[in-house]
């Protein structure tokens, strides 16, 4: 039994991240306390279970973070239009969660930095899609953990954002097993998350 548990952790380590995720989002006057302390565990079974890959050399992080960023925001951006194009999704419902989750302070914009955007991409690139590639070719694991990764922004009440989020995954996961760099997935996640949220707001 033990054995078993050791090689398929996906079992349950996946119900103990969407745990915690819907207790982040359950109430959003602790939202960054909940949040952070929800990615600091998820990083830490990812540092301890995951394969963590650093191939590249920095400079080339940067730029392939940069540019990962740079069209995800347009993919982003575009989608967005074309749901309110289509008359489909609610710019309100988009409005209103950029209100909510924000970044409202210096504190919160250190936590983002530091804990939860290298803990969503350490957990969902570096722990899920890999343990994902146990069952299946890369071809299934990268959009299989994409969707996984996407469904977390349902918790929070937001459909729209399971797209999102889907992209966000599809890019970073495919980058992540092309290049086999984590730190240009946390710079370009880093950069997008500053575009959404401060720079280009939707």
């Amino acid at each position: 039994m033990l054995s078993f548990l050791r090689k398929h952790k996906l079992i349950y380590i996946l119900p103990l991240a969407y745990g915690l995720y819907n207790l982040a989002f359950a109430d959003t006057s602790i939202f960054w306390y909940m949040y952070t302390f929800a990615l600091l565990i998820l990083m830490s079974a990812a540092v301890l279970f995951g394969e963590i890959h650093e191939e590249m050399r920095t400079w080339k992080s940067f730029v392939y973070g940069i540019s990962a960023a740079a069209a995800i925001y347009l993919i982003l951006f575009a989608g967005y239009h074309l749901l309110q194009l289509l008359g489909v999704g609610s710019a309100a419902s988009t409005a209103d969660f950029l209100a909510i989750f924000t970044p409202a302070s210096l504190w919160h914009l250190l936590l983002l930095m530091f804990i939860v955007v290298p803990g969503e991409e350490l957990f969902w690139r570096g722990f899920v899609q890999q343990q994902l590639k146990q069952y299946v070719p890369v071809s299934i694991a990268v959009p299989a953990a994409s969707i996984l990764f996407g469904l977390t922004l349902w918790l929070a009440d937001f459909w729209p954002g399971i797209f999102a989020g889907t992209a966000v995954g599809l890019v970073l996961g495919y980058l992540y097993e092309k290049k086999k760099s984590m730190p240009a997935l946390i710079i370009a996640h880093l950069l997008l998350m500053i575009l959404i949220f401060i720079v280009f707001p939707f």
